[in-house]
């Protein structure tokens, strides 16, 4: 029989593995529903559906690698870098998901990342100059953007490679119209170095600037979930060295 492997568990939701079989089990059923939307819709590979039920969705292992871990040296190529930023390009020139953006629009994200900087600095969290100077590179972030088909949370862990090409994304939760800048900064968060690969792939020039505000932006505001759920955002690497290659 065999072993069931907890791979990530908190309070929204949890993801086990049972041998070639992932389960993930989310209480935001409409979550689901989209992620088996967004996986039918995308013109990427995507793990293929098993089967899914109210709360419970069953997903086929992926082959490959990932491209890296948030906090850990990346060993793939500069190539199979490059091949994600075109197939994250390729997502982004796809027509929109017929479902609202489950994300925060510029005025929102405002208000929720001055509340986070206040946390921050009066729980003694993070030195007040830190979180200072990143909220003012995270202002580039807060404008206007025109929506395309995003991932959502395009962590590299979540991105699989094989001979320098893609041959899965997963976890699609959170796809939906949103900012193609965020994607591309989410996948490089903490592989800064790793950019320019990225973006020879996508193919088209964007703003640096935006890419590094969203840099900033995200790592203010999951340091306190971090936090709370168990997880080390000062771990090397990770959120708080991001914050602080800003200085």
């Amino acid at each position: 029989m065999d072993e069931v492997e907890v791979v990530v568990a908190h309070s929204e939701r949890t993801t086990l593995r049972v041998g070639g079989m992932f389960l993930k089990v989310d209480a935001d059923q409409a979550r689901i529903d989209a992620e088996v939307q967004a996986m039918a819709l995308a013109p990427v590979p995507t793990p293929e559906v098993l089967w899914h039920k109210p709360s419970v969705l069953a997903i086929a292992e992926v082959p490959g690698t990932a491209l890296g871990r948030l906090g850990e040296p990346s060993t793939a190529s500069p190539a199979a870098w490059a091949a994600a930023g075109a197939a994250v390009r390729k997502l982004h020139d796809a027509p929109l998901p017929p479902w609202p953006s489950r994300g925060k629009g510029p005025d929102e994200l405002a208000a929720e990342l001055d509340g986070e900087c206040k946390w921050l600095v009066a729980n003694g969290v993070l030195p007040a100059d830190l979180v200072t100077r990143n909220r003012q590179v995270a202002e580039a972030a807060l404008r206007p953007w025109t929506p395309v088909f995003t991932h959502g949370d395009l962590q590299i862990t979540h991105v699989f490679v094989e001979d320098d090409q893609v041959i899965g994304v997963i976890d699609w939760s959170e796809a939906g119209p949103g900012d193609a800048l965020f994607d591309l900064a989410i996948l490089t968060l903490g592989h800064e170095e790793r950019l320019g690969d990225v973006l020879a792939g996508y193919g088209t020039d964007v703003d640096l600037d935006v890419i590094r505000a969203w840099w900033s932006l995200r790592s203010l505001l999951v340091i306190r979930w971090l936090v709370e759920h168990g997880f080390d955002p000062f771990g090397p690497g990770c959120e708080v060295d991001v914050l602080r290659s800003r200085m």
